[in-house]
């Protein structure tokens, strides 16, 4: 059938396993979103370029499919930029769909060199070129996306989506045999296992589907389990499991991970977030890494062997080896005395001084009500600033798929669209945001979006009034903190003015409120203004501020 560019381009999209499209939909790209809403791929209007690009990304993070951001030109895709570097630099397989001025209108005032701008975050830029290469090109920017895990941002000029067309059926996409790491580097991770004793996993973004494989691994070789942030969840449940490495570690879990005589890192870079500055490498202690990609072996500490290949089949590799070695599997770091150290690994078993007022909340206080009360089948995600380990570190999860964590680029702001987009991936399960004052307030306008998509979200703002990552490492030096504090402003009544429920939380008995929204249909949102007493500056951000 005889159409357009716009229209094939739709159809060629929905063809190649599109799973979900979220925008803001202005002229020029009014075409190509009724296309695709056309073809039958679902479409989510967002109020802001930079929440849809958001919630495009944690969409494909948590359902492990294709998603995809439609944008007008110009400045429609200078609103998402952040949202699209963010996913770049977490390389989330994502489509950006972005209209562009026609290559003769040289004086429009929508017009950028799109190319560089998306280059420059990290991104990868492609283009439909012609009615005539319009399938190629599309196939080409999703075969990029989804074999090699990047972010595509493919711009789509008015006047070619404009050319007429004639049908042409797509292009399938075969997806790539795992890259199985070499027989040298497995035998030589083999030896390193079997002689270390105290060996521990760190799972990072690249190993999130390969749980079952370092399970089986670990089990054998009897090494501890701990992941990246990214990847929290991955291990929940499981024997020997110390939940986060890095900043978020509590304090056995940090020592464990400290004590180690071997560390690998699988589909993990090992930054100084995982590894708290190198400080959680002991001396002495052996590293390794195993990655896709060459680049990252080594890219921020250096390792005593890299392994260039898919951690799944590393692993299953490794085991097998190990297996044909020696039958049985051995104890390694599993000990009695471990076992009963982990008793106390979670946050929420730390005991912790009460720095509640009469006013005001302790932020762990709240977090471990929080994880008590809530369903364990929850999807939670975290924006970023001050306040972030106490959802990250508090509230569990049941696996990796229910903890999406926006925070390659530690952008505020981004955390109401990522629990959005997390929450149209799994509408099973309750989604729970931990946000703070400042962030909630950047992004309130997708709270309109939360209200009308009716999604019985939990927002928890943890509200000091204040940029409080700045208070706390400024503040000290005698610095005027009056840039980065402000009035307070009851969160609760912003979030019922757009359709919301909510309440204002400075005590325990408060969180009645919550208990009864969650007793209830939850066919709304609730917004959870939480006044949080002072922490003094949270450890993870006095880690962080090490590397600035």
């Amino acid at each position: 059938m005889a159409g357009t560019v716009a229209e094939l381009v739709g159809r060629t999209l929905a063809d190649l396993g599109l799973a979900h499209v979220f925008g803001v939909v202005g002229s020029g790209n009014f075409a190509l979103t009724n296309a695709l809403v056309a073809a039958g791929v679902p479409f989510t209007a967002a109020r802001h370029e930079g929440g849809a690009a958001t919630m495009a990304d944690a969409f494909a993070r948590t359902s492990g499919r294709l998603a995809a951001v439609t944008t007008h030109q110009g400045c429609g895709l200078t609103n998402a930029l952040t949202g699209i570097g963010e996913a770049a630099k977490s390389r989330t397989p994502l489509l950006v769909l972005t209209a562009d001025t026609a290559g003769a209108a040289v004086r429009s005032n929508f017009r950028i060199d799109t190319d560089v701008l998306v280059r420059s975050v990290g991104a990868v830029a492609e283009r439909v070129h012609s009615a005539g290469s319009a399938v190629a090109d599309v196939t080409r920017a999703v075969r990029t996306a989804v074999h090699e895990r990047r972010t595509v941002v493919l711009s789509l000029p008015l006047d070619v989506q404009a050319q007429p067309v004639a049908a042409r059926p797509a292009v399938p996409l075969h997806p790539p045999a795992p890259v199985r790491p070499g027989r040298e580097a497995v035998a030589a991770l083999a030896d390193l296992l079997q002689t270390a004793r105290r060996p521990v996993f760190v799972a990072g973004r690249g190993a999130r589907q390969a749980g079952t494989e370092l399970i089986a691994l670990a089990g054998h070789c009897g090494a501890l389990l701990a992941t990246s942030a990214v990847a929290n969840g991955l291990f929940e449940g499981k024997e020997f499991s110390l939940g986060i490495s890095g900043g978020f570690s509590s304090p056995v879990a940090a020592d464990l991970v400290r004590g180690a005589d071997l560390v690998v890192g699988w589909g993990c870079t090992l930054n100084m977030w995982t590894m708290r500055h190198g400080t959680l490498i002991g001396e002495g202690t052996r590293v390794v890494q195993v990655d896709l990609e060459d680049a990252a072996l080594g890219a921020n500490r250096p390792v005593d062997l890299g392994v260039l290949g898919d951690v799944a089949a590393t692993a299953t590799d490794v085991l097998a080896v190990l297996r044909e070695r020696s039958p049985l599997p051995v104890p390694g770091y599993r000990s009695r005395e471990v076992a009963d150290r982990l008793t106390t690994v979670r946050w929420p078993d730390v005991d912790t001084p009460d720095l509640s007022t009469a006013d005001r909340i302790d932020p762990r206080v709240l977090s471990r009500e929080l994880d008590r009360r809530l369903p364990r089948e929850r999807t939670v995600a975290v924006d970023s600033g001050n306040f972030m380990g106490y959802p990250a570190a508090y509230l569990a999860v049941p696996d990796v798929q229910g903890f999406c964590f926006t925070q390659a680029f530690q952008a505020v702001g981004l955390g109401l669209a990522t629990a959005i987009g997390a929450a149209l991936a799994r509408p099973d399960r309750l989604p729970v945001l931990g946000v703070g004052d400042g962030g909630f307030l950047m992004a309130a306008s997708e709270l309109e979006t939360l209200v009308r998509l009716r999604i019985g979200m939990l927002v928890v703002c943890y509200d000091d009034a204040a940029y409080g990552a700045e208070v706390h490492h400024f503040g000290p030096g005698g610095a005027d903190l009056s840039t980065v504090t402000f009035p307070d402003v009851d969160l609760a009544a912003v979030g019922r003015g757009y359709g919301a429920q909510g309440a204002v939380v400075r005590s325990v008995a408060d969180l009645a409120a919550v208990d009864e929204w969650l007793a209830g249909p939850r066919e709304l949102p609730f917004v959870l203004d939480a006044k949080i007493a002072d922490d003094g500056g949270s450890w993870w951000l006095a880690e962080a501020f090490k590397g600035h």
